[in-house]
């Protein structure tokens, strides 16, 4: 991957839906030669997929947590059936295993403190595996969707 290819994921990352011809004006390269990048940085996995950004508040789910989970390690399974139970469930948005203790951090969105607190008592307190939760509220997003750098 070159500069060239680092400037179209630029673009494409501040607008996911510019044209061949848009994305080939900004990144100064002629249409063929820029779609023929963009074809294989896709075919690479360097561009996963492309999609909308949805605010969350708009669909009514603009309370969000982040939940620390501490599983306990009864057997080589144990991560994979968290794993496979905490992807099934729709408010988790983010799921991430991390070094050290806790084990994982999953961030939530709900509509209110209400439906958080059903949400943990309900699915997330009965995940396969968890020995603990604790969970903290997000006041506000001050870096959210972010770009990669470059």
């Amino acid at each position: 991957m070159d500069a060239l290819d680092r400037k179209i994921l630029t673009e494409l990352q501040l607008d996911g839906r510019l044209t061949v011809t848009e994305l080939a004006a900004r990144v100064r390269l002629s249409v063929s030669p820029c779609h023929r990048r963009l074809r294989d940085l896709e075919r690479e996995g360097a561009i996963r997929g492309y999609r909308a950004i949805v605010d969350p508040a708009a669909v009514g789910l603009s309370f969000e947590a982040l939940v620390f989970a501490t599983l306990r390690w009864e057997d080589a399974d144990t991560v994979t059936t968290f794993e496979e139970a905490v992807a099934a469930v729709p408010h988790v948005l983010q799921a991430q295993r991390l070094f050290g203790e806790p084990d994982y951090l999953l961030r939530v969105a709900t509509t209110d403190l209400a439906a958080f607190q059903r949400l943990y008592d309900q699915q997330l307190a009965r995940l396969p595996g968890v020995q603990r939760l604790t969970s903290t509220l997000v006041m506000k997003n001050v870096v959210h969707d972010r770009p990669l750098p470059e």
